[in-house]
């Protein structure tokens, strides 16, 4: 598989913690995807890291990246939808490392229509994997971390979540939504067991998701942001690693967008920029 190979550079803000990190497995795309950029910059930056995902090739994927590059990792095959396995997750995490101190509920799928396209099935496998999956994990990862003294829970959720988008995907926004919510609930019902929760809404982000986007398409949403520029998923990355670290010890319920501005700005704010 081929793997975006330019590294962060090493550092020890998350030395001594341990994270999880769903949909962490490496795409067969050069374009690094949110879960496999948070997982390896979390390793380079001290953490020991579990690669959580469905895919047992993609999960090894960016174990080796890992461990080529001197960290620590391994791989957990989780389908996050289903409640046992879950609970399995969060004990092979503690069985390993000793402790379980992070969560980044990273897995996603897509789900397109609008209400009037309602299809039963693609709704239940949008709010499944979007948000039931996080539900469950934290379920059973809050009691551990609760033990080890604390702990930081990452939620990635979507602009989409937040405000109608380009694309009409009811079931992935309407999860998304939840996802911010949920996190909102968990910074309160946890706050004391010295749990924080956070949700980062990445924007026009060009990461394995959108691997298959024309030119044309990506020029379309760098242009509309107010910096004028195409994310990436190390730029989530790093603000997951501010959420993780011990920087952010005072911040929680946060729901921060990494979009260049585009939900600071309205539509005919922007107008006069698309040609640049």
């Amino acid at each position: 598989m081929t793997v975006h190979t330019e590294l962060p550079p090493k550092g020890d803000r998350l030395a001594g913690k341990t994270a999880i990190v769903t949909g962490a497995g490496s795409r067969e795309r050069s374009q690094p995807g949110i879960g496999y950029a948070t997982a390896v910059l979390f390793a380079r930056q001290g953490a020991r890291v579990v690669v959580a995902d469905l895919s047992e090739e993609r999960a090894a994927t960016t174990v080796k990246v890992i461990e080529e590059g001197g960290g620590e990792a391994s791989t957990v095959l989780v389908d996050i939808t289903r409640e046992d396995e879950c609970q399995d997750l969060a004990a092979e995490c503690v069985n390993r490392y000793g402790s379980l101190d992070i969560v980044v509920n990273n897995a996603g799928t897509a789900g397109s229509g609008d209400v009037t396209q309602f299809e039963e099935d693609i709704w239940n496998v949008a709010l499944d994997v979007n948000l039931k999956g996080a539900v469950l994990v934290c379920k059973y990862a809050v009691p551990h971390m609760a033990a080890s003294g604390g702990g930081s829970v990452i939620n990635i959720s979507s602009i989409d979540g937040l405000l109608a988008g380009a694309y009409i995907n009811v079931p992935y926004s309407v999860a998304k939504g939840g996802l911010a919510t949920l996190t909102k609930l968990m910074a309160v019902h946890h706050g004391r067991q010295n749990i924080r929760a956070n949700c980062i809404a990445p924007g026009h982000v060009h990461a394995s998701f959108t691997a298959g986007f024309s030119h044309e398409e990506r020029e379309r949403r760098r242009k509309i942001g107010p910096l004028g520029t195409e994310g990436t998923a190390w730029d989530v990355a790093y603000a997951a690693l501010y959420f993780a670290s011990d920087e952010s010890r005072w911040i929680s319920g946060v729901i921060m967008p990494v979009d260049g501005g585009l939900l600071a700005a309205t539509p005919l704010a922007v107008m006069g920029k698309l040609d640049e």
